[in-house]
């Protein structure tokens, strides 16, 4: 960890928080528990996650990807593991990419653990990322809260995702640990659990636990799951019909809206939003390190 000045910006895309970290030479070591300590609430900065914010062509496990895609989004959760993707994350990163003078408005590619991600910057501030194909496995799981449980729909986004469609947003309960789902075989490395109801045609709204992060604001990999699975439980599977489908998704941050295309591309569109930037304490980041 250098002891040098580290900058980074905060930023949200519908609440979904984060600290984002310029660091384009891949320079900086940030282990677990530095950015677990970055993340935190009332000792650190606070955030979902942080966006780590690389050149593809810097990070070993972008180089592949530096052909498509100049910058690479290195992100990580809350208590400082890593992720695949983070759809809101995406959206905040290249809104700092723009702001920063580093991209233009238009068409971007942005690498991620989850890979290459399409995004389009709009004049108007929203920004739309193709977030790729949903993948379906066949195997489900129950999720559970207290004594009620319900079937959920296993939709995978780059990241795994247990979508269960239930009554009422209360049962799902404080979302303080994760829901348990089971069997545990269906998501060895955990699962993000989104809990759905309807508002109206197309229209549902949700709450969520992401893996590694607890309740959060807003999940834009988890809306897209949700979309899917209500598409595939309304009859409007795009495959079949052979038109796109799009639903608004209302979280507790905000609205995202989600196309989904006869080819299977999944399209989410929402703002992005820079709220501060300054500098790491070197001290504070030496102590943090331990």
């Amino acid at each position: 960890m250098s002891t040098s000045q580290i900058a980074f910006l905060k930023g949200h895309g519908t609440e979904n928080d984060f600290v984002i970290v310029p660091d384009p030479d891949n320079a900086l070591t940030l282990p677990a528990s530095v950015v677990a300590q970055i993340c935190d609430r009332r000792a650190g900065i606070g955030g979902d996650g942080l966006l780590h914010v690389v050149r593809s062509a810097a990070h070993p496990e972008a180089r592949d990807m530096a052909a498509e895609a100049e910058w690479f989004m290195d992100y990580r959760n809350a208590d400082g593991s890593i992720a695949e993707m983070c759809g809101n994350g995406v959206r905040v990163f290249a809104h700092h990419l723009q702001r920063a003078g580093l991209v233009e408005q238009g068409g971007l590619a942005v690498a991620t653990r989850g890979g290459v991600k399409q995004v389009h910057i709009a004049k108007d501030g929203d920004i739309t990322v193709s977030m790729g194909r949903a993948l379906l496995p066949e195997e489900s799981g129950t999720v559970a809260v207290g004594e009620r449980s319900w079937p959920s729909r296993n939709v995978n986004m780059g990241n795994p995702h247990a979508v269960a469609f239930v009554e009422d947003l209360a049962h799902a309960g404080d979302l303080l640990s994760a829901p348990p789902v089971s069997p545990a075989t269906v998501y060895p490395e955990g699962v993000n659990v989104e809990f759905v109801v309807d508002r109206g045609p197309r229209h549902v709204a949700m709450r969520v636990h992401e893996r590694g992060s607890g309740e959060t604001r807003s999940c834009g990999t988890g809306a897209c799951a949700v979309a899917v699975a209500a598409a595939r439980r309304d009859g409007t599977d795009p495959a079949v019909t052979g038109l796109p489908v799009t639903y608004r998704v209302d979280l507790p941050g905000g609205t995202l809206t989600i196309t989904e295309h006869p080819d299977g591309a999944v399209d989410m569109t929402g703002a992005a939003v820079i709220v501060a930037e300054g500098t790491i304490d070197p001290a504070w980041l030496e102590a943090a390190r331990g």
